[in-house]
């Protein structure tokens, strides 16, 4: 097992973390508060403009707010480290980590959290497999399965929950396609990688901890199961195109790290994903102008997703911890402090989006959002996502022009620091 060593994917017995002097400190701001899930917004334009930079004594994180300091540190990867992107954010009860102590777990950090010069190394390869070729070779299969998805909804009456009958099993069943796992196999995949947000960036019970732990070790030796046969049977899939580039430069492309970088992969294209459907409805549909008008115009909707992305993220924050003594605007920061870059206080700064509060499809800017990340770690599968959401969004305005929300219900989101999106979302029409 891996765990608890340098380079492990899930490092689950994180050091102590360092705390930052001479800055403000909040006591009580947390992203686990009511308010906060319900809408984070008004609280990080409050304590952006009361205190840009501050140590959040709830969560341990020293919090920056402004897209200028986001920038700075995104793109300064020898002092701001990712290596603790992927670690839990609280510790891990002993059961679970048992579970993710058996000798076999043993995934390694490969780009979200891997550190300079390994993870361009790494990406070099992987940005292979999003290619143009491959994104053309998909999306038949994306617009096959909205239809798909909408028939079903359809054919059961005129309401459905919008999240477990189109958003979560689209984005799923598109990543296996694309990683090359078998449809057979899709409902056991969804279940063993639908909750693993809470594990690593939640704060779970013991009970759930265990059984999210299960799971992450079930779909592990699965990874580990495909990718040895897919070195025997290759197909037009990621997972072949990683084993060539193995084969052809296994001194630049470990095999382990192929291994790895399947394991990885089903989160960030699936669960982000998913919130990114639903928030888009969530957007949409009670503006009933807006929507109108992307049903008759779908030349609309790349940009009115873009202001989605910016509005209401499905990802309002990130992590980086410093591996260095470092200084933000006169503030001493220690290495070893956990760093929380609030995504969303940045995609709603006055100075940056005019009227940043107000959803605007014409926005010239939107696409100046910071939700996908900058830099090296531009998220890898951007060009992915946008065409998920856009022929997504393409099929529900031609297929049911009077999609509408339910009204009064009431809306739970997971209690996590970092992604944003309904649990459920109850959607009607003719």
């Amino acid at each position: 097992m891996s765990t608890d060593t340098d380079d492990a994917y899930h490092k689950i017995r994180a050091p102590a973390r360092a705390k930052p002097t001479g800055c403000p400190v909040d006591h009580n701001f947390t992203t686990f508060a009511d308010d906060y899930l319900t809408n984070p917004y008004p609280s990080l334009a409050k304590v952006r403009e009361e205190h840009p930079i501050f140590y959040s004594e709830k969560l341990g994180f020293l919090v920056v707010t402004r897209m200028q300091d986001l920038l700075d540190i995104f793109g300064d990867h020898d002092v701001y480290s990712s290596e603790n992107v992927q670690d839990p954010v609280f510790p891990v009860s002993e059961r679970a980590a048992a579970v993710l102590a058996a000798e076999d777990f043993n995934p390694v950090a490969v780009m979200s959290n891997k550190q300079q010069p390994d993870h361009s190394r790494i990406k070099k390869y992987t940005r292979q497999g999003f290619s143009a070729r491959r994104m053309k070779v998909l999306e038949p299969y994306i617009k096959k399965r909205s239809h798909e998805l909408v028939d079903a909804m359809v054919a059961n009456g005129n309401q459905a929950e919008f999240v477990s009958s189109f958003g979560h099993p689209l984005p799923g069943q598109i990543i296996f396609r694309f990683i090359g796992f078998p449809e057979s196999d899709d409902e056991k995949l969804i279940s063993w990688t639908s909750n693993r947000l809470a594990f690593t960036w939640g704060n779970p019970d013991e009970e759930e901890q265990v059984d999210i732990a299960n799971k992450m070790l079930r779909y592990w030796r699965y990874c580990r199961e495909f990718v040895a046969t897919r070195k025997t049977q290759r197909a037009d899939d990621l997972t072949s195109e990683l084993l060539d580039a193995h084969d052809a430069n296994p001194d630049e492309l470990s095999y382990r790290e192929v291994e790895s970088i399947i394991y990885g992969l089903s989160f960030a294209g699936h669960e982000i994903v998913s919130n990114y459907m639903s928030n888009s409805l969530l957007c949409l549909l009670p503006r009933r102008d807006v929507w109108d008008a992307l049903c008759a115009d779908a030349t609309l909707i790349p940009n009115a997703l873009e202001e989605v992305l910016r509005f209401e993220s499905p990802q309002t924050s990130w992590r980086r911890v410093t591996n260095v003594d470092t200084e933000i605007d006169g503030i001493k920061v220690p290495a070893g402090t956990q760093v929380f870059l609030s995504l969303g206080a940045a995609n709603h700064e006055p100075e940056l989006f005019e009227k940043p509060g107000t959803f605007d499809i014409h926005r010239e800017n939107a696409k100046k959002h910071i939700s996908f990340g900058y830099g090296i770690h531009f998220c890898l599968g951007a060009r992915l996502a946008r065409l998920e959401g856009e022929i997504a969004i393409q099929t529900l305005t031609e297929r049911l022009p009077d999609l509408k929300l339910v009204e009064g219900q009431s809306l739970d989101y997971s209690p996590n620091i970092t992604f944003r999106g309904p649990k459920e979302l109850l959607v009607e029409w003719g």
